[in-house]
């Protein structure tokens, strides 16, 4: 693939609020991109500048080769899908699709051939003649779909447009987006908070804080290799603990850690002896278990209590607490749930996982706890200072 839209150091403030803070990024043709990050990190914003809605104040915005920065929206080969769907309420589905084609000045027949193609497409011909209140909203999202792809553009921007779906509706538009990207060929940049459905349709992801990237790779690199505390903590459940370097065993390390004894892990990034450390290990890479494991040097294995259960269906959720520490444990229904006696609030376990499993980042930061999943140990214990509002004023 080639590069086909590529931001260059592109910043926007507004007042004193750095909305953008010098993002560069590459998206290639016909990729399906995502930016991911909590409201008002800056993502709406990034997209609005590409639409042509927002002026940066600083970088250019480039299309094939182009500098676009200043061209106006409907000068720009950039169509964008809102979470409002933005359709005509006095419009049919067909008037709908065809309305930027009318804008544009198309031949009759041409607006037909194009219109045909998409109600095709999305699989709605059927309801082509019907008005926006006499269908479904994944109808609706469909249709704006098709809307926006009609006069084929060189991009397509999708700004949280499945936001207002419920979770069924959702999951089937996301298999149905990923079908229609497939299809049409089209570089899709698709911004959202959730964390499942830029993993699940994304070839590539740029996670988002405050107004700059942190990470950008592949749902697997973002996932199995965050470089950042926020990163591992913003993209699924993990586990953090803080330490130092107690000694060097060739590619791993020994770590030592407040109540876990020689902690080994993987020295990926090849810290040094007495150096402060800070450990991420996922949930479900732990094992839990009432017997201990087989020793092994590879394994870290320690015991705990039972702190909090919650049955989810295809997995357990385990808080386990280890002498201070509480563990996130996700153990998968892999057989019938009777085979074996469930582990229940307050038994003695074994927590292990190994050494390749745990990865270092740099130390965790106030701002970032909010991200940590964990059970509330009291009542009124939920953090009420999560952020709130969207990314432009």
């Amino acid at each position: 693939m080639s590069a086909l839209l590529e931001l260059q150091d592109v910043a926007k403030a507004f007042g004193r609020v750095r909305a953008v803070d010098g993002v560069s990024l590459t998206l290639d043709r016909g990729e399906f991109f995502s930016l991911l990050g909590p409201s008002g990190c800056g993502k709406t914003t990034l997209l609005r500048i590409i639409a042509g809605f927002e002026t940066p104040d600083a970088g250019r915005v480039l299309l094939n080769g182009r500098d676009i920065t200043a061209l106006p929206p409907n000068r720009r080969p950039v169509n964008t899908i809102f979470q409002s769907y933005a359709l005509f309420p006095h419009l049919t589905v067909r008037d709908n699709i065809a309305f930027g084609l009318r804008v544009a000045r198309r031949t009759r027949r041409e607006i037909d051939d194009a219109v045909d193609r998409m109600l095709a497409l999305i699989q709605m011909e059927g309801h082509a003649h019907k008005k926006p209140d006499q269908i479904s909203g994944g109808q609706k999202q469909r249709v704006a779909v098709a809307r926006a792809l009609v006069n084929q553009p060189s991009v397509l921007l999708l700004d949280e447009p499945l936001a207002a779906l419920d979770l069924k509706l959702r999951q089937r538009m996301l298999m149905e987006l990923d079908l229609i990207h497939d299809q049409v060929g089209i570089t899709f940049l698709y911004v959202t908070h959730d964390q499942g459905e830029a993993m699940s349709l994304s070839d590539r992801i740029a996670v988002m804080d405050r107004g700059r990237v942190l990470q950008t790779g592949t749902p697997a690199e973002i996932y199995e290799a965050p470089r950042s505390s926020f990163v591992a903590a913003f993209i699924g459940d993990t586990n953090f603990f803080e330490g130092r370097v107690a000694g060097l065993d060739g590619d791993y390390c020994r770590l030592a850690i407040d109540g876990f004894a020689d902690v080994r892990c993987f020295n990926d990034k090849q810290i040094g002896p007495d150096q402060p450390v800070f450990l991420s290990v996922r949930p479900e890479k732990l094992h839990i278990a009432r017997e201990a494991p087989a020793a092994k040097p590879s394994i870290n294995a320690y015991q705990g209590r039972v702190d909090d259960v919650i049955y989810l269906g295809a997995m357990t959720k385990y808080w386990v607490r280890v002498d201070g520490h509480r563990l996130a444990v996700h153990r998968q229904h892999s057989r019938f749930l009777l085979d074996e006696r469930p582990i229940v609030w307050g038994e003695t376990v074994w927590i292990s996982w190994h050494a390749d499993d745990g990865y270092m980042l740099e130390r965790f930061s106030e701002a970032d706890a909010r991200l940590v999943e964990r059970p509330p140990e009291k009542i009124g214990d939920v953090p009420d200072d999560a952020p709130a509002g969207e990314d432009a004023p």
